[in-house]
This record gives C-alpha cells, sequence and structure tokens, in this order.
C-alpha cells in the first residue's frame, strides 16, 4: 500500500501561518506525486493549563480549514472531542481523527463512524497494538469503512513517552492503514512547566524506524517557527526540514 502522509500545525493560529504549511505541503504533493493530508486542530480540548491556547473554535476553524482545502486542494484531517463536533466536522474534514486519550470512548468512535469520513483512531499512551482490536470493532461496526490506527509512543514513568515499534505490526492485523505520528511520540508530557515538552531532533529517526517496522503513514505537525509555536513547539518539525524527511521516506 502507498504510504500517505498527514502535516501541519499543530492547532490553528490564524490564517497566515495556515498558508504557509498549505504552500509548502501542495508543493511537496507536486513534486513527489505523493498523498499528503493536511492536519489542524480547530480546538485543543486536552491541553495542559487552562490558560493555553486552544485556537479558534468550531465554526470558525472548519471554516478556515474548508478554505484552505479549496485553495489548495488538499484533503483535511482534524480531530473531534466531543460526539456533537462529528456531523459538523465531517462535512469538511476527509479524516476524523481520535485523539488518543479518547481512543476508547465509544459515542465518539460511534459518531465519527457515522458521518461515512475515514476515521483515525490514535492509540491511547496507555494501551498496548493489541487493545485496539476493540475501538476499530466499535468504530467498524457502527458503520465506518476505512479506518487507520496511529501509533504514539506509550507512557514511560513521569512526563515521557516511550515507542515500542512491535506495535505497527500488530495494528496490522486489525486495519490496513497504520500510520507513525512522528512528532507526538517525540512529546515529554507536561513537563515544560504547566505545557508540554519535547525532542523533536529524534523526529527523522523514529520516522525512518517506523518505516523498517511498516508503517505506511506518517504524521508530522510542522510550523514555520516551531519556537513561537502557540502549542506543541518543542516536538514540532520546523517546516523548512519536512521535504527532507519526507524524501528520506520515499
Amino acid at each position: 500500500m502507498k504510504p500517505i502522509f498527514i502535516a501541519g500545525p499543530c492547532v490553528i493560529e490564524d490564517s497566515n501561518i495556515l498558508e504557509q504549511v498549505a504552500t509548502e505541503l501542495s508543493a511537496l504533493r507536486d513534486e513527489l506525486g505523493i498523498t499528503i493530508y493536511f492536519k489542524a486542530s480547530f480546538d485543543k480540548a486536552n491541553r495542559t493549563s487552562l490558560s493555553s491556547f486552544r485556537g479558534p473554535g468550531l465554526e470558525r476553524g472548519l471554516q478556515m480549514l474548508s478554505d484552505i482545502k479549496s485553495k489548495y486542494a488538499l484533503p483535511i484531517l482534524t480531530d473531534i472531542h466531543e460526539s456533537y463536533q462529528a456531523e459538523a466536522v465531517g462535512k469538511v474534514a476527509d479524516v476524523l481523527q481520535i485523539p488518543a486519550f479518547l481512543c476508547r470512548q465509544t459515542d465518539l468512535l460511534v459518531a465519527a463512524a457515522k458521518t461515512g469520513r475515514i476515521v483515525n483512531i490514535k492509540k491511547a499512551q496507555f494501551l498496548s497494538g493489541e487493545d485496539m482490536q476493540y475501538p476499530v470493532e466499535k468504530a467498524r461496526n457502527s458503520g465506518a469503512t476505512e479506518i487507520w490506527l496511529t501509533e504514539r509512543g506509550n507512557t514511560f514513568g513521569y512526563n515521557n513517552l516511550v515507542v515500542d515499534f512491535r506495535n505497527i505490526p500488530t495494528m496490522f492485523r486489525f486495519t490496513p492503514r497504520v500510520v507513525m505520528d512522528c512528532t507526538h511520540c517525540v512529546q515529554r508530557p507536561g513537563a515544560a512547566g504547566g505545557k508540554t515538552g519535547g525532542d523533536r531532533q529524534f523526529i527523522p529517526a523514529m520516522a525512518l524506524a517506523a518505516k523498517a517496522f511498516g508503517a505506511n503513514g506518517f504524521f508530522f505537525e510542522t510550523h514555520p517557527t516551531p519556537d513561537e509555536a502557540k502549542s506543541d513547539g518543542p516536538n514540532m518539525l520546523p517546516l523548512s526540514e519536512l521535504g527532507a524527511v519526507i524524501k528520506s521516506l520515499l
């Protein structure tokens, strides 16, 4: 199965950032002949601190994503945190993503499946690859016809994650598309004084290791200036480096 790529900023900050990223993604698509999904969140409902930036919200965020989709012909992936969001998001996004912490939430999986869109379920930091059989069954039995699973690491003590790459071939037992989240797996959750830290220097190696274990999808949060990003900056890939990393995987 031909690999797919998912990339974009963690959260919708403003139209300018979206345009910069979409311009680069569409250029890479045209140059390399790849399928690449534009990813950004309209609401980060799981920020560490109450004071952290969350995004523009459902209505405005979906309009901004729709504008990117129309202008750049890029398919859209975005996450939902509550079941009521699924119907509206399904009218814009090509892929509805279930956040890792919420992958066991039955109502959320059912609502996403009923939209008829692709459902990407991120494996929780506290689950094994084998455990992902059950979220897949919930979505499939609720009408989803295409389901992806995404590996993003497991909790390793406090404020750290570790990746067991064996989860990738394990999850292929349940779905033909397994994605490696090459940026969230290098997070250090809650380790930066009320926000999440990370080790972005390991992103390229994580991607190549996942390829060695058979991953056929690769997820990168990316930003023109990650150190100035409003969410997940320490584990985002600089936009200027994205092309080289994708080329290494091809």
